[in-house]
């Protein structure tokens, strides 16, 4: 196995780091919303995790792209990594959603726009491991798992317009642009969030490329081990 780059080892820490100082900016330093209380500090850990599980989608969708212009397999395999980094951040920000709203909506659970888009987008991704596992020839899994993830991709951007363009039929706060008056848990900011807030967004960023990179490297050592595999059986 190969020893991790310096570079990465330095950006381990640094994301350490960034999340132990956006925790004291999220728990500490932002101050106590006035109506929600202590549990709308779930809010920046919520809108992290959702913002670079939606950034993965996305990309994922781009590497499809590539995949498809190219036929180079390592897009295959920053496709894969994206997708599988960006399910489980995907799947933290509904688990942070849920304890959100349980206090404020009086519900785990509510078929909200919003809500419902998220989920089919987290399925939408869970099937796509389900499409690979079930295509054993590589480069027929690429392709397909390519064109899929293109499609896939569109679930992304739905996602995060679902409340703008359905702001009479949800109960979920628009935080950043036009607000819904009727929402649910619908707060301004102030600047101490804002700070809190934007530094999420930075810290988580940093953390999904620190996986990301993790990610790619056991992807090219599980490539030169089927290769290995190959001539072993030749």
């Amino acid at each position: 196995m190969q020893p991790r780059p310096i570079a990465l080892k330095i950006l381990d820490v640094v994301s350490i780091i960034l999340l132990a100082v956006s925790a004291y900016l999220a728990l500490v330093f932002a101050p106590t919303e006035l109506v929600m209380g202590d549990v709308q500090r779930v809010f920046y850990f919520h809108i992290g995790t959702a913002w670079v599980g939606l950034l993965g989608f996305v990309l994922a969708a781009i590497a499809g792209i590539a995949y498809l212009a190219t036929k180079n397999m390592m897009w295959d395999r920053f496709e894969v990594a994206a997708v599988e980094v960006s399910t489980v951040f995907f799947f933290i920000t509904i688990a942070l959603g849920s304890i959100w709203a349980r206090p404020i909506w009086g519900t785990w659970w509510t078929w909200d726009p919003r809500l419902t888009t998220a989920a089919i987008t987290e399925l939408i991704y869970v099937a796509y491991f389900m499409l690979r596992q079930g295509i054993e020839e590589p480069e027929k899994r690429a392709r397909f798992g390519a064109v899929y993830t293109l499609l896939g991709g569109l679930s992304a951007p739905i996602t995060f317009m679902s409340i703008r363009l359905a702001q009479s039929r949800t109960i979920h706060p628009v935080v950043i642009g036009v607000q819904n008056a009727e929402a649910k848990g619908d707060f301004g900011m102030t600047p101490d969030m804002r700070v809190a807030f934007f530094f999420a967004l930075f810290a988580f960023t940093v953390v999904f490329i620190d996986f990301m990179w993790h990610r790619l490297r056991l992807a090219n050592m599980q490539e030169k081990a089927e290769q290995l595999k190959l001539k072993a059986s030749m």
